[in-house]
């Protein structure tokens, strides 16, 4: 065992030989600490300090964003529906010849 181990198990309560720290007193469970009630005032004060904080796109970004999003909705459509026809297509081949 070379020296920095015998420094780490030291730290952790150890004795130098490597064996098990010596044993705590049972403590009783601790109860956990209580709940505040739900304010819905103070709720709907802190979601709109939140909502200040975010950084909210402008018009022409929202416009550029759904656009983007769009033609990849019909890129990914015309993917799916060209790969499913040819499979479709494979698989009847397949099984008439």
């Amino acid at each position: 065992m070379n020296r920095e181990t015998k420094r780490m198990l030291q730290r952790q309560g150890h004795d130098v030989e490597g064996t098990a720290p010596p044993r705590r007193a049972a403590q009783p469970p601790r109860r956990p600490p209580r709940r505040e009630p739900f304010r819905v005032g103070q709720f709907a004060r802190e979601v709109r300090s939140e909502l200040r904080q975010v950084a909210w796109p402008n018009r022409a970004e929202v416009v550029n964003y759904t656009t983007v999003t769009f033609a990849t909705l019909v890129a990914l459509i015309i993917l799916i529906f060209l790969l499913n026809f040819a499979f479709s297509k494979g698989v009847f081949w397949l099984f008439t010849t």
